[in-house]
């Protein structure tokens, strides 16, 4: 089913839906709670880290979540701007992301992707990538720094 298969109504619901899971995450990040992180994810869930690191299912996920959250965020702060939704089906999207984290030293840019499902009413992060933003795309007042480049 396309996006063009989905009413307005149902659209904007689904989309807001979408919008307070990518709320929790930035929250979770800025106060450090991996607990409200890894609840959002389905158990056979994919992410790959900024930093390349691929991570299979719930339990990995959760290991290096616990490794690096507590403390990863200090003097740091995160947020997550939500750029494009499409919608596979009216189950499954692709949710495109444009990630802000303030550091002592400026800025650093990310560009996630997440591919969500939506199970039992809830949207679910499934496969979900990092990366960072190449230098000509933050333009000249942003300078970038290392955040997504550090191997996690």
């Amino acid at each position: 089913m396309s996006t063009a298969n989905i009413d307005a109504r149902t659209r904007d619901a689904e989309i807001e839906a979408i919008r307070r899971v990518v709320a929790t995450v930035e929250n979770a990040q800025n106060n450090e709670r991996p607990e409200d992180f890894l609840r959002l994810f389905r158990a056979d869930a994919i992410w790959t880290t900024g930093g390349g690191k691929r991570l299979f299912g719930l339990d990995e996920i959760s290991t290096f979540t616990y490794q690096v959250l507590p403390g990863g965020m200090q003097g740091m702060t995160v947020t997550f701007e939500l750029e494009h939704v499409l919608f596979i089906r009216p189950d499954v999207a692709a949710v495109k992301l444009r990630q802000i984290y303030q550091t002592p030293d400026g800025l650093d840019v990310g560009s996630p992707l997440w591919v969500m499902a939506k199970e039992d009413g809830q949207w679910r992060l499934t496969a979900c990538q990092n990366i960072g933003v190449p230098d000509d795309e933050l333009g000249d007042s942003v300078e970038s720094k290392p955040v997504l480049a550090d191997g996690n």
